[in-house]
């Protein structure tokens, strides 16, 4: 069995996997992270592996405890992947975008692939039907938005709604809101007819913190794959194991 441990910027997310069946998953914040990861290796004695995917920071002594359980691996830009990677830059493409590529690899054979993590950033990644990554966008987040007028303005309060009304803003919240909320899902609608327009049976899957929110709202067809990311980190461990 293997351990996945994805560590982004606003939690932790922990899964096993028996192969490449998801057994168990939670996301967890920091400072509860090494009560169950303990919690888990208990439940799970048959973990013999485990790949850290980390956008954010995983402290030094965690990951050493998680040496005490099993043989750790760390993806990096250095890891096998089973795609092509066309990037311009292939030294700066994050690890989660990596591991979104390679689900969508795995998950979506000789298809033309878009995915969509909606997270503390909106990520978009291109994936061929031929099997090489393109790159993509990236663009901020939900929260982000609500935080940077906040944080750039000297009278925009702080919210964090996810309440769509009227597009029709009748008040300065609900205008900050009906400018964040219907400004997302326009611009996801707008860059998936862009694809579809240029890749003939564009396959799009939809993923990340915001997903629930916005898989009801785009007008396109989606896949909803709310652990798209530590599926795909789990196929490169299995990639990877020595």
């Amino acid at each position: 069995m293997n351990l996945i441990v994805d560590v982004g910027n606003s939690f932790v997310k922990v899964a096993v996997f028996k192969a490449d069946v998801l057994q168990y998953v939670t996301r967890v914040a920091m400072e509860e992270f090494l009560k169950k990861i303990s919690e888990i290796f208990q439940k799970y004695p048959e973990i013999v592996r485990t790949m850290i995917s980390s956008v954010g920071k995983l402290p030094n002594e965690y990951e050493k405890a998680l040496a005490v359980f099993a043989p750790v691996q760390t993806l990096s830009r250095n890891s096998k992947v089973p795609f092509v990677n066309a990037y311009a830059t292939p030294q700066t493409l994050g690890v989660d975008r990596i591991a979104l590529a390679a689900a969508a690899y795995y998950h979506y054979t000789h298809k033309n692939c878009l995915i969509i993590d909606a997270g503390s950033c909106i990520t978009y990644d291109f994936l061929s039907n031929e099997g090489v990554y393109k790159g993509g966008a990236i663009a901020p987040g939900i929260k982000m938005r609500y935080k940077a007028m906040n944080a750039f303005t000297a009278n925009l309060p702080l919210i964090d709604s996810f309440e769509i009304g009227d597009f029709i803003g009748d008040s300065t919240e609900s205008c900050m809101i009906s400018g964040v909320l219907h400004g997302v899902v326009n611009e996801m609608d707008a860059t998936i007819a862009q694809y579809q327009k240029k890749f003939k049976d564009l396959t799009v899957i939809l993923t990340g913190g915001d997903s629930h929110f916005l898989s009801k709202r785009l007008k396109s067809s989606i896949f909803a794959h709310p652990n798209f990311l530590v599926e795909g980190v789990n196929y490169i461990l299995e990639l990877n194991k020595h």
